[in-house]
């Protein structure tokens, strides 16, 4: 059973920074694809940041050069830096994990998914 579990979120003013973490736990793919999403009131869910066991990195277009997204060596934690926060970034951010995909911003290909984390940023 894959579990995924976040953390790291909060209030912040805007131009602050925020590092989220995602622990996955049980067998997760051979090949796969990992990434964080958010939900905001009134919007459709948004890829913010994804990678790939292939190497590939994406960002959603209002958050790239603010926001990093990582994991660590053993593979089993992913982080999302983000700095310069605005208050459009505010909402329930969730991680995700699914086998290799092709478009690794898309959430309905994702099949295992996290609770989320609340990060609120005022103005």
């Amino acid at each position: 059973q894959v579990h995924l579990a976040e953390s790291g979120g909060g209030s912040v003013e805007a131009g602050g920074s925020l590092t989220l973490s995602c622990v996955v736990t049980g067998p997760i793919y051979r090949d796969y694809t990992m990434g964080w999403f958010r939900e905001s009131p009134g919007k459709d869910r948004e890829g913010v940041a994804g990678l790939d066991t292939d190497g590939r990195i994406n960002y959603g277009d209002s958050v790239k050069g603010r926001f990093t997204i990582s994991q660590d060596n053993a593979q089993k934690t992913l982080y999302l830096q983000m700095n310069a926060l605005q208050p459009e970034d505010t909402g329930v951010y969730s991680c995700a994990v699914a086998p290799l995909l092709d478009s690794i911003l898309v959430p309905d290909a994702y099949n295992y998914w996290g609770l989320g984390t609340l990060v609120t940023v005022s103005s």
